[in-house]
């Protein structure tokens, strides 16, 4: 593999804006499945293992939360296990993509050592891994809901729109997590608290309406509100979100991955010292 990455970066350094793009995803084309082949090495499941953390979920915030809030789900405690079940898919992806990018360039580092190649690749790595996880494992299944619920399969296809949204989102956050974590060490504790901090702000279990007033804007400095909604909007109310609303979710995620990138590039000249 580290013959094969050499030969890509090779050509990547000599190379126009367009063409750097395409050697960055043939060099993603040739880390990912490597990656995914690592992980799931001898599993029985595979990637549907991804499914088994929010279907638990879903059934336990049912059995505890199902009755007290079915009243806001228009008094249907399946309406309430699908809005859960739906919150739970994008908050597991960000904390599971971010986590992973996170500690990417570091645990590269021995690879860095021996050849050159463009770092933000480990973080986009880890966030196309999840991507695929969530194509192939939770996809099919919300597009079933979906489908269900709308009987009109021109749903389906729109609820890429929140994904999109919600990877440009990890995409910043996962940037920004591993070139800090370069320098310090220590920020995956802090990171878990971070995660603990998005999730209990997102509302999963619970419904937004519950939340005081004058707490509620603050739940919408949360990048992951908005694209929860819009998900919810798409696959359960069979409705297309506002304008304003896709607007609200994808600026925001614009803004972060622009913050993200331009973070890791003034920083990742003092990375290979530190590895």
């Amino acid at each position: 593999m580290v013959v094969a990455l050499k030969k890509h970066w090779i050509v990547l350094q000599k190379t126009s804006f367009w063409s750097t793009a395409q050697r960055y995803l043939e060099l993603l084309a040739v880390l990912i499945p490597q990656n995914l082949h690592t992980r799931y090495r001898g599993s029985f499941l595979g990637v549907y293992w991804s499914l088994l953390n929010p279907l638990t979920m879903t059934g336990l915030y049912t059995a505890i939360f199902g009755a007290t809030f079915a009243s806001y789900y228009g008094d249907s405690i399946v309406n309430y296990t699908l809005a859960a079940f739906t919150g739970l898919l994008i908050t597991n992806f960000f904390s599971g993509s971010t986590s992973q990018a996170l500690g990417s360039i570091v645990a590269n580092g021995s690879l860095l050592n021996k050849i050159r190649l463009p770092l933000p690749v480990f973080p986009l790595t880890m966030i196309g891994v999840n991507v695929f996880q969530f194509l192939v494992g939770s996809f099919p299944l919300l597009a079933i809901v979906t489908l269900v619920n709308s009987q009109n399969i021109f749903y389906v296809p729109l609820l890429l729109l929140p994904f999109f949204a919600l990877v440009l989102v990890c995409t910043g956050v996962g940037l920004l997590m591993s070139a800090l974590y370069v320098f310090f060490r220590d920020l995956g504790y802090f990171y878990e608290i971070a995660t603990f901090i998005v999730w209990i702000t997102s509302p999963v279990f619970y419904p937004a309406e519950i939340v005081p007033e004058n707490i509620q804007p603050f739940l919408h400095l949360n990048p992951l509100v908005p694209i929860i909604e819009n998900l919810r909007e798409i696959s359960l109310q069979s409705t297309i979100p506002s304008i304003e609303s896709f607007v609200r979710s994808f600026l925001g995620g614009i803004i972060i991955l622009a913050f993200g990138w331009f973070f890791f590039q003034r920083c990742k000249s003092a990375f290979i010292d530190l590895l």
